[in-house]
């Protein structure tokens, strides 16, 4: 989820560099689609041999597929191929006009039906990853069919539904929706986030790119996800019960699901378990060189 947060002193230490165009970053991978359970789902692909497996990562509440553009070409060049995903009602993926069809259980399938694709194209490992809320979406995929997959990753992402200032956001989506539709929350979001310094600090090509994504948003897909997202229960686990090596990781200060939150999640789950320095709730654009390495480590002692 990249719906933006109250400031936070620890937070705003974490500087962005003026320079860093965060998910418009230059990569290697090419447009391609799938066919999801209601249309066509927009990604990209790094395509390549894939020595090592293949990675589909999947994008979190109003993000995208550009929010793992950082580590498309240094994951490529460690031999990792990646697909990244827009979930369906997300940017370039469209999506029904019912908000029941944007629950975990129907995104779910979706990325099911991608990693079936994935798994008939390779013969290697497929890594699974989930940022924010579509790690709820991706650990729905994982306890359907656990056995495509070879590890999951949640990264930036939690036990059960989501508490504190970003839920407080979410409550009041539905009255903007009905008052003026995705404009209007977009217009809404804008001016809390212009209240951030954060916010603030990020280059104008990227709030550029943010605002087009978010009015590509569907308003079904905004209602649904957010009602999913503030209605999962704990499924800490029956994750566990898959036997699926599990990863969690997430910035050092997020302030979505909360550090400690995330923490107890990896010790109820015996999983793996990294912080990010210098990252928030995306570490993918905060701190990918440290990203990178935190997954090809763990993905390489999977597979060895």
């Amino acid at each position: 989820m990249v719906l933006p947060g109250g400031p936070d002193a620890h937070a705003l230490s974490i500087a962005i560099a003026p320079d860093d165009l965060r998910q418009l970053a230059q990569h290697d991978a090419v447009p391609r689609t799938f066919e999801g359970g209601a249309g066509p789902l927009a990604a990209l692909d790094t395509g390549g041999g894939a020595e090592l497996g293949t990675v589909l990562m999947v994008a979190g509440y109003t993000g995208s597929k550009e929010d793992f553009a950082p580590l498309l070409r240094p994951l490529a060049a460690a031999g990792y191929r990646v697909v990244v995903l827009d979930q369906r009602g997300q940017y370039e993926s469209p999506g029904p006009d019912d908000p029941a069809q944007y629950s975990v259980e129907v995104l779910g399938d979706d990325v099911r039906a991608v990693a079936r694709v994935l798994r008939a194209e390779t013969t290697g490992p497929l890594h699974l990853l989930g940022h924010s809320f579509g790690g709820l979406v991706t650990r729905v995929a994982v306890l359907a069919e656990p056995a495509l997959f070879t590890s999951f990753t949640l990264l930036g992402s939690g036990p059960s539904r989501l508490t504190g200032r970003r839920a407080e956001l979410l409550d009041h989506l539905g009255p903007l929706l009905d008052a003026g539709g995705v404009p209007l929350v977009h217009e809404t979001l804008e001016q809390v986030a212009m209240t951030d310094p954060k916010a603030q600090a990020v280059p104008e090509p990227t709030r550029a790119f943010y605002s087009r994504r978010f009015l590509r948003n569907s308003a079904a897909g905004l209602r649904g996800m957010a009602d999913a997202m503030l209605a999962e229960p704990d499924r800490v686990e029956e994750l566990k019960a898959t036997g699926v090596p599990v990863l969690v990781a997430h910035g050092e200060a997020d302030d979505a699901w909360l550090p400690h939150v995330q923490a107890d999640m990896a010790r109820r789950l015996g999983a793996r378990h990294e912080v990010i320095d210098f990252a928030i709730h995306s570490p993918a654009v905060e701190n990918p060189p440290r990203t990178v390495e935190v997954l090809c480590d763990f993905w390489g002692s999977v597979t060895r």
